[in-house]
């Protein structure tokens, strides 16, 4: 349980919510992992691909918490939002939930008997629960049911999950393509319901009339064999002997165990043409003389030519690209048979040529020969696409590809308008938007950004990493058979849209939807009563450039159906809430950084956003934010745009939202869990501008309590939270003493932004964890480079995480990591992160002679002192790796470590916070036991050789 109580004596007025008292956050986390499972997810998520959703049960505890008055019973709570078996149980619902997932591995069953309940988005309130909380709300609200607003709505599960619970919903989003999901559900749903027939009608008239113009491009060997997929690369021209060169960095096509694998071997003919051999299970005698694990392309990108060894370097392969100097190729042919199984077989001489009529046919039809001729813009995530020569929409698309694609949206364009003239508007709109997701959807899966599964033998998907990373190895794919394929996925999603109709209660009425900058809304004044808000995430996603690759399908096909929707060429920019760097290059200069500048961009487009919904809002009215951010720079401005626009900062909760380490999401500026920040709109005016200022020096030490108090609590409270979102949480109760206290100013009477609060709450809170989880005597008298590389791994428990965390936590024990980054080299950047050294990269082999030794490489084990304790433990680390137990005995005596308390600490430290796998903590132990141990005269605790120690790890979801 968690409670945060409105501290503002000046508003006593206002009435006291369900989110400001406890709240029953375990349970509430462990239902949202439980919905993390890919096997089984919302139906909202086949709709279309998004790049972020928030789970059902925190999104439900948000929105209820947020309107319910505060002396709302937890398992009252917990009921209302399907937690909880319909029976009676020892104990609260909480302690039930808690006591299911601790024994989760001793189940008999699945995971559902385990409980005893459904996972809770299967199941929409009952009509006597939702009368139940009507009733309830009626009388908080003043007669009238509160209406809630999402004003970046996105992927739609705030909205949705408000429609469930038969509340008054708004819904708005700038950006088109999820707007066009919001449509389906949130309109469609609830007013047009059931058509599956309709869609089904229509949808087969539009494969039939598409599918009959693509065949030519898939030729079949026979009736039996048509290609369903070509896994395609490029060949370039070796500027040495003149033959082709695949990017093919390896020739497995499938590689699971559990059926057949399959394996490409290139033969290279006289001419300098290579011909592939497809060979299904291959034999140690099939492979003899040649290893399926290296292709032509390196790790680093460079190519080398297959017949005369001569490289190609990558910066050389890109230059080819931007000179249109390459040739699409089929490398394997996927293909179904007449059971519905499917083969492989090599490419023939019609495959080639059919690429050569896709070409064709581009260039002979004007459709074609102009379609997606739209510029891609310079920004963040196209920066691969353009350095590979892609800077046409179209260009993202091989020739059959595009061809193919395009048949659907015209096959759509074509049954347009009699659709239009023969149902209803919203009927008619509804048919035609889930006939395009379907083909939208499918670009996912049919570019050449697409990769091929090689562990399945399968297409993947282009965002599966939510970039638009180019690929060598792309998939023709025939979208009209196969599975993946126009009417497959139209079922699929019609098969999502019924659950979202059967979801909503019965005449249920549409929400509002807008298409809108949220920053200036059609709604009128102190019209809302509760605002649900998860915002853009700074700078971890720019929805805008990686949604453009299916919003200039979606505006081919519904430009005329929805032209104030689509009426741009591309999706807005401009007004897009996010922090991106690249939009602000061309008029940064060198006072002024691009990303200082969309760090205030950012500021005062939330603000904007913030000013406007507290105009909404009716006075006592509430916004809570959830937010998903590691980065303090967000915090920082996601709190000035709070505390301008005149909100009351009045709670804050943390919740665990999403699988840790999940797909896509790894080793980025995006939290494993939620904050729920909640605002409240006072009534009467409240400028902070006009209030008193308050010292630095008289704010500072109280956040710093408050963090360290916030760390404490929830290090003892059990929900699943990593150390890293530990701090994050405490940024909560640090900011609303921020809050209160702001504006805030230092002793020259300059301003002092939240930022300065959540240095020293990440200070505080970081010391909280030393205290906790570290064993190791004499930690505070190490250097402060050697304390801050223990800490990063105590605090991240990974050697790669956020630059900007591992430069704050340098901050705040006096170490520029950026200074220190050449000369000790501890760290290197990895894509924009921090990626920890180990003693592998920072150690001069002693084997060698000195002058043949590496002088970047900067500690060297025939020293004698050493300026950082770190650089001793990595020295005698080398010398027991390299030379063994008696040598380095020699080694650590000549040293005199046996009495260096700081080599002790730092090796004491170093094993437990480096994970067990990681080499650097085999070679600790190995240290720290035998005869070197005997040498040191080590006594360290059991504890930190232990595996999962509470010492050393922190308690995650799976010990409940």
């Amino acid at each position: 349980m968690s409670e945060n109580p409105i501290q503002d004596t000046d508003e006593k007025s206002l009435k006291p919510l369900a989110i400001e008292g406890k709240l029953p956050l375990k349970a509430v986390g462990i239902e949202n992992l439980r919905e993390a499972n890919p096997q089984y997810l919302p139906p909202h998520r086949y709709l279309h691909p998004w790049f972020a959703r928030r789970p059902t049960p925190a999104s439900r505890l948000a929105i209820l918490a947020s309107v319910l008055p505060k002396d709302t019973d937890s398992d009252n709570l917990l009921r209302w939002m399907q937690i909880g078996p319909n029976k009676d149980i020892s104990g609260s619902l909480s302690d039930y939930v808690e006591r299911k997932k601790a024994t989760e591995t001793e189940r008999d069953g699945n995971l559902e008997s385990h409980y005893g309940y459904p996972r809770p988005f299967t199941k929409s309130p009952t009509s006597s629960e939702r009368s139940e909380i009507h009733d309830i709300l009626r009388e908080h609200w003043d007669g009238d049911l509160p209406t809630v607003l999402d004003p970046t709505a996105g992927g739609g599960v705030i909205p949705y999950e408000s429609l469930r619970y038969g509340f008054p919903t708004c819904a708005n989003e700038l950006n088109p393509v999820p707007s066009l999901m919001l449509k389906v559900m949130l309109e469609y749903a609830p007013s047009v319901g059931d058509i599956e027939s309709l869609v089904m009608h229509w949808g087969k008239k539009v494969d039939e009339r598409a599918s009959r113009d693509i065949q030519r491009y898939f030729p079949s060997e026979s009736d039996s064999q048509t290609p369903d997929n070509y896994v395609s690369t490029y060949h370039i021209q070796c500027n040495s002997c003149g033959a082709d060169i695949p990017l093919v960095p390896k020739w497995w096509i499938r590689t699971r165990s559990d059926g057949i694998r399959v394996v490409v071997r290139p033969e290279i003919l006289d001419d300098g043409r290579i011909e592939y051999d497809v060979i299904v299970d291959p034999t140690e005698q099939d492979l003899e003389g040649f290893s399926p694990d290296d292709g032509p392309v390196s790790r680093g990108g460079d190519v080398e030519c297959l017949q005369c060894g001569v490289v190609t370097e990558d910066d050389e392969v890109q230059k080819r690209f931007v000179e249109n100097e390459f040739e699409y190729t089929v490398y394997c042919v996927r293909y179904i048979k007449g059971d519905g199984s499917h083969g492989f077989r090599s490419p023939n001489q019609k495959d080639v040529e059919a690429i050569e009529k896709a070409r064709q046919q581009i260039e002979s039809d004007f459709e074609l020969a102009t379609f997606l001729t739209t510029e891609i813009p310079d920004g963040q995530e196209t920066t691969r696409t353009n350095r590979h020569g892609m800077t046409q929409w179209r260009d993202l698309f091989s020739p059959r590809q595009l061809v193919c694609n395009y048949q659907y949206i015209e096959s759509i364009q074509y049954y347009s308008e009699e659709i239009l003239a023969e149902y209803d508007q919203q009927t008619a709109e509804g048919i035609l938007t889930l006939l395009t997701l379907s083909i939208s959807k499918l670009i996912d899966r049919n570019s050449r950004l697409t990769p091929w599964d090689t562990s399945k033998g399968y297409p993947s998907q282009m965002f599966k990493s939510q970039d638009l990373g180019f690929k060598r190895i792309f998939v023709d794919t025939n979208i009209s058979i196969g599975g993946v394929d126009f009417l497959s996925y139209l079922e699929k999603i019609y098969d999502s849209y019924e659950e979202l109709v059967n979801y909503l209660p019965e005449e249920s009425d549409p929400a509002k939807v807008t298409v809108d900058d949220a920053a200036s809304l059609t709604y009128e004044d102190e019209s809302i009563e509760a605002v649900v808000v998860d915002p853009p995430y700074y700078s971890s996603i720019i929805y805008s450039e990686l949604s453009d690759v299916f919003y200039v399908w979606m505006r081919e096909a519904l430009k005329d159906t929805f032209p104030d929707i689509f009426s741009q060429e591309l999706t807005d920019k401009n007004n897009e809430a996010v922090a991106n760097p690249n939009r602000f290059k061309s008029v940064a200069g060198d006072e002024t950084s691009k990303r200082e500048l969309a760090r205030d961009f950012y500021e005062q487009k939330m603000s904007d956003i913030f000013s406007e919904l507290y105009r909404v809002l009716e006075p006592g009215g509430v916004m809570t934010v959830m937010f998903t951010h590691k980065e303090t720079d967000a915090w920082d401005t996601l709190t000035m745009s709070l505390i301008k626009s005149g909100f009351i900062v009045t709670s804050t909760h943390p919740i665990t939202s999403e699988m840790p380490q999940r797909a896509g999401m790894r080793e980025t500026a995006s939290a494993d869990s939620t904050l729920l920040l909640t605002g409240r709109k006072p009534h009467g005016d409240r400028n902070p501008k006009n209030a008193v200022p308050t010292l630095w020096s008289d704010v500072k030490s109280d956040t710093r309590t408050a963090a360290k108090n916030a760390a404490r609590e929830l290090i003892n409270s059990g929900l699943s939270l990593t150390k890293t979102d530990v701090i994050i949480s405490a940024f909560g109760p640090t900011l609303r003493v921020f809050a209160d206290a702001y504006p805030v100013v230092d002793d020259e009477d300059n301003e002092v932004p939240p930022r300065r609060a959540l240095e020293q709450a990440r200070e505080a809170v970081t010391q909280v964890l030393v205290d906790e989880y570290l064993e190791a005597e004499g930690i505070g008298e190490l250097d402060d480079i050697t304390e801050w590389y223990v800490l990063c791994w105590l605090v991240h428990e990974s050697q790669t995480f956020s630059y900007d965390e591992g430069r704050q936590l340098g901050l705040g024990i006096g170490v520029d990591v950026d200074e220190i980054k050449r000369s000790t080299k501890t760290w290197r950047k990895s894509r924009g992160d921090m990626k920890l050294r180990g003693h592998a990269d920072r150690v001069q082999n002693v084997e060698e002679k000195e002058e043949n030794r590496s002088s970047r490489i900067p500690v060297n084990p025939d020293d004698l002192s050493f300026g950082l304790a770190l650089d001793k433990v990595h020295a005698a680390m080398h010398i027991y790796d390299v030379k063994g137990e008696s040598a380095c005995c020699d080694w650590l005596r000549e040293r005199n470590f046996d009495s260096d308390s700081t080599f002790k600490a730092t090796l004491q430290a170093l094993l437990q916070v480096l994970p067990h796998d990681h080499e650097d903590w085999e070679l600790a132990r190995d240290l720290a036991v035998g005869r070197t141990r005997d040498v040191l005269d080590l006594d360290f605790s059991p504890n930190v050789f232990a595996e999962n120690s509470e010492q050393t790890q922190q308690t995650g979801i799976d010990d409940y």
